[in-house]
């Protein structure tokens, strides 16, 4: 050990010539006087540094052993470590914090007039300046500045700011499609049936609604968790919204995380597909009976659908199929694709984000089709 290098000096002496020497003439020989060097034999305070834990063993008795200072690699060690190494995830939120500190003067706000959600994530460092930007260029729409008041919203809106376009399309071609299907096996019967079609048609609604909600990447703005939180909790909670989502500087998902993203929203989405295929199935099967009621004649036109297996059915349909397409559209061929090439022509965006999502409403409607029949519901 160097310590134990430096303290054997106090052990040595040396003859030099006294001060004496040049005072007295009287003495024809310099007199000699032996030093100790004890003030060697306390480490000085700078050798404590280097017995951070981050510095292995032998890096620090090679740092020490010629008496030379640790290296610049090492000597943050004992500041850094205990974060688990994300030396660069640091510089990151110290970039975030100053493009936000630029983004809020150049709008002339200041950091109180943000929600407090958003506050907070600029005083951590854990949204770009780009994000500050966004909220305010999109406070300026009246309809805007209204959903920005709900955190699912807001979340949505930062990460995308066409995530409402994405809804009207979403939903629009729901509608669309869902009408035709119903015209194409009603026929003659469609408007006889309208009370029918309203259901599906509304379900069908929901259910859109719900594969844009659930997989639409996100600027995570939650409160910590409380320290009691169970392990499972802490692990969904650091879960992307979208597995494939393109993650802010400052921030990193690992692939057991984004895998997670994909379980979350498949239970989420088994949920939404079973409970919307029980509340449609049931109003169907209500409105027969009603129709049965009131019209003899419609006793042999309509049989009553099974509620348990077609809902279960749609769960498990909802859950994978349209969990992993919804995915894969919003976080990659958008996000990581078409969003690059065209963020600076919105209306081209939409355009394509039309057509890519038309076409996925399409296969949907084949693969159901196809699924049903061959789990014997249909």
């Amino acid at each position: 050990m160097a310590v134990a290098t430096l303290s054997n000096f106090s052990a040595f002496t040396t003859r030099t010539p006294s001060l004496s020497y040049f005072s007295s003439s009287s003495s024809p020989f310099p007199r000699t006087t032996n030093f100790t060097f004890t003030t060697l034999t306390k480490p000085p305070t700078s050798l404590s540094l280097a017995t951070s834990p981050s510095l292995p063993r032998s890096s620090f008795a090679t740092c020490f052993s010629s008496g030379g200072p640790p290296s610049s690699g090492g000597g943050g060690g004992g500041d850094h470590g205990n974060g688990g190494g994300d030396g660069e995830g640091g510089e990151d939120r110290e970039r975030n914090k100053k493009e936000a500190a630029m983004a809020i003067a150049e709008a002339g706000r200041t950091a109180e007039s943000l929600p407090k959600d958003l506050a907070a994530a600029v005083e951590a460092g854990r949204v770009p300046g780009l994000i500050v930007k966004r909220f305010f260029e999109l406070e300026k729409s009246v309809v805007f500045r209204w959903l920005l008041q709900f955190d699912g919203f807001k979340e949505r809106l930062l990460a995308d700011d066409l995530f409402l376009t994405k809804v009207g399309i979403e939903c629009g071609v729901g509608i669309f499609t869902k009408t035709a299907a119903e015209l194409e096996r009603r026929r003659e019967k469609f408007t006889k049936e309208l009370d029918f079609v309203f259901a599906d048609v509304v379900m069908a609604i929901i259910a859109d609604f719900m594969l844009v909600w659930l997989p639409a990447p996100t600027v995570s703005l939650r409160k910590p968790l409380v320290v009691s939180a169970g392990r499972v909790a802490k692990f969904f909670y650091g879960c992307p919204d979208n597995a494939f989502q393109v993650a802010l500087a400052g921030t990193s998902y690992s692939v057991l995380q984004r895998i997670g993203a994909i379980l979350r929203n498949g239970a989420k989405l088994f949920v939404v597909g079973t409970g919307a295929s029980l509340i449609g199935t049931g109003v169907t099967n209500a409105l027969i009976a009603a129709r049965k009621a009131l019209d003899k004649s419609f006793l042999g036109e309509a049989e009553d659908v099974p509620i348990l297996s077609t809902s279960a059915a749609y769960g498990v349909y909802m859950a994978v199929s349209s969990n992993l397409r919804y995915q894969v559209l919003a976080g990659i061929i958008e996000q990581r694709i078409l969003e690059p090439l065209l963020h600076q022509h919105k209306l081209a965006l939409s355009a394509i984000c039309f057509a890519v999502r038309t076409g996925n409403t399409f296969l949907g409607s084949l693969m159901w089709v196809d699924y049903a029949r061959w789990i014997g519901i249909q």
